[in-house]
């Protein structure tokens, strides 16, 4: 189904330009003229198709092959993982424990904890703790951010070394407790 409509200026301008007493210069009534296209009305499926095939044009955000890496989105890009492990870690084990609490009791785990090799034991601890410290250290830096500290680029700097540090040295600690 094809509809014409009229686009360009306002009536009130091509009116005024079409008056008798303009109607005799050929350039004010070019200049004022209408122009018609044809538009087709699409169903809504087709106009959705469209507008996907224009999305996967974009680009991401922020843009990897621009941007050089910087310590605030690498930060924020780590706090989401580590947040999203952590939960991952958390809803599976209470899930476990939901659907066979007599495997997944403390007694039962801490006997299975304590008859690993103290090698695993220590590497589990690192992949636990590491996220752990890391996650819980970045969200004190995102409350200073909220009470208006560190919101400098330096700041911002000085906070995500920090935050790196105290991860390091809370990992260590956490490894030896």
């Amino acid at each position: 189904m094809y509809s014409t409509r009229a686009v360009g200026l306002a009536p009130a301008f091509r009116q005024a330009a079409l008056r008798p007493r303009n109607a005799r210069n050929p350039a004010i009534r070019a200049l004022f003229a209408k122009r018609f296209i044809q538009t087709e009305s699409l169903p809504p499926s087709a106009e959705i198709q469209i507008l996907n095939q224009q999305r996967l044009r974009r680009p991401s955000s922020p843009h990897f092959t621009i941007y050089q890496p910087q310590l605030t989105w690498i930060g924020s890009i780590a706090n989401r993982i580590t947040g999203a492990g952590l939960s991952v870690l958390l809803y599976g084990y209470a899930l476990a424990y939901l659907v066979a609490p007599g495997t997944f009791d403390s007694t039962h785990v801490v006997e299975f904890v304590a008859g690993l090799p103290e090698a695993v034991k220590y590497a589990g601890k690192a992949i636990l703790a590491a996220p752990f410290a890391y996650h819980s250290l970045n969200g004190l830096r995102h409350l200073g951010w909220d009470m208006g500290k560190f919101l400098t680029l330096r700041g911002a700097y000085a906070s995500g070394y920090a935050v790196l540090a105290g991860t390091a040295i809370s990992t260590v600690i956490l490894l030896f407790i």
